[in-house]
């Protein structure tokens, strides 16, 4: 088991993080402040915000630790053994079989139920 020592985020971390705010936060006010330009120019600013407050959070210790992370998810998810097509369709068939069975079994149970507590308490519905 490895342990993490988490190091303090310097003085720099804080100013990139608000540096990645104001960008996101300027896309949205832009947004509404050019309205009256094309919905291509604006998306396009958008896209370029975002991709610009992207970079300057991938400059931080959080960013640089997310990072590694997707790199090392996306190594595990190149290991699974995906099922087949017919492995798919043979386990779908059967959970909604069973899915099946245990409504009717469920509503016969209530069914079963609600006689009984109508006979005892003699409340017929």
């Amino acid at each position: 088991m490895s342990t993490n020592v988490e190091t303090p985020s310097s003085s720099m971390d804080a100013l990139k993080w608000l540096v990645t705010f104001a960008l996101l936060s300027g896309a949205v006010v832009g947004n509404f402040v050019f309205e009256e330009l094309s919905v291509l120019i604006r998306a396009v600013g958008i896209v370029a915000a975002i991709g610009a407050a992207l970079a300057t959070a991938a400059q931080t210790e959080k960013g640089r630790t997310f990072i590694a992370f997707a790199k090392e998810a996306r190594i595990e998810v190149r290991k699974v053994v995906w099922p087949t097509r017919q492995e798919t369709l043979h386990t779908t068939f059967i959970v909604m079989i069973a899915t099946v069975v245990m409504a009717l079994i469920l509503w016969g149970l209530d069914g079963a139920l609600f006689r009984i507590v109508g006979f005892l308490t003699g409340l017929e519905i």
